[in-house]
């Protein structure tokens, strides 16, 4: 008999029936390596991209020292190589642990938060919190770029086809931003959908956009965690239409007061881009 893998997805917490713990317990993380989904990319050694998991949790609440509830706002900026990617259900847990957990203050959460998310992902995080005096500052925007949905095209095919991804090899290099609104992926346990933007920014031969946008929603029927399906974008896009530079940016809905927006780049002067909602989050 085959013995499953602890620390698979299939053995997490996601798809199951939970309880909820109200008091801080940061065993309830669930790591999960990512070099597993990386190998099906045939991405080893030196990663071809840098990059950083921005995840933003709504739903965070504690107890000052005297009863009293709090709540905040958490950004955690988690580096793409780090070996881990902790699942989002076991997340959720983990935070709503502190729920009625007494704390001297922000600055101690903060502290409990960023050991044991560091523990999980297996490399240090970083992680702002924005009080409820600052809540009037969270902006919305949209992200930047040239709209593929705009394209009347016909699809009929519902699964991740890197061949349909084509390049105009024979002309000078461009450099564009574009933009699709169209993404949806499914949980890799659950298939419960995930809903997403994304934007791809590039300098190389010229992207066909319609079959770009064939592709991009090609995710519709697809089963990954968001980590994984950014990646997999980003690879298939640099060995299909091989552009000299690429960065490949998702912000998705949230689930669970959650959400996870994947970046990767390999611009050798990016930056992280700004944590901005969108109308959809």
């Amino acid at each position: 008999m085959t013995v499953p893998d602890p620390r698979s997805p299939e053995a997490s917490p996601l798809g199951k029936p939970s309880a909820y713990q109200t008091q801080y317990d940061p065993g309830l993380l669930f790591p999960i390596a990512r070099q597993g989904k990386r190998d099906e990319l045939g991405i080893g050694g030196t990663l071809p991209f840098f990059g950083v998991d921005i995840w933003n949790a709504y739903e965070i609440s504690w107890l000052n020292l005297r009863g009293k509830p709090q709540i905040a706002i958490a950004a955690i900026t988690v580096p793409a190589d780090s070996p881990n990617i902790v699942e989002s259900k076991s997340f959720k847990l983990y935070l709503n642990s502190f729920n009625q957990t007494r704390l001297a203050g922000a600055d101690a959460l903060l502290e409990l938060l960023r050991a044991d998310l560091s523990a999980g992902f297996g490399a240090p995080v970083q992680i702002k919190l924005t009080t409820p005096e600052a809540f009037h500052g969270v902006k919305i925007a949209e992200m930047e770029g040239l709209l593929l949905d705009r394209l009347d095209i016909e699809v009929d095919r519902y699964a991740p086809d890197p061949t349909q991804l084509t390049a105009n090899q024979q002309e000078a290099p461009v450099e564009e931003v574009l933009l699709s609104n169209l993404l949806k992926s499914n949980c890799l346990v659950t298939g419960q959908p995930d809903w997403g933007s994304v934007q791809i920014h590039y300098v190389g031969p010229q992207i066909d956009q319609e079959n770009l946008l064939r592709y991009l929603i090609g995710f519709r029927e697809h089963n990954e965690f968001h980590e994984q399906c950014v990646e997999r974008i980003f690879i298939d896009i640099l060995r299909q239409c091989k552009p000299q530079k690429l960065a490949v940016y998702a912000r998705y809905t949230r689930r669970g007061g959650l959400d996870i927006n994947p970046w990767r780049s390999n611009f050798t002067t990016a930056k992280p881009p700004s944590n901005v909602r969108t109308a959809r989050q």
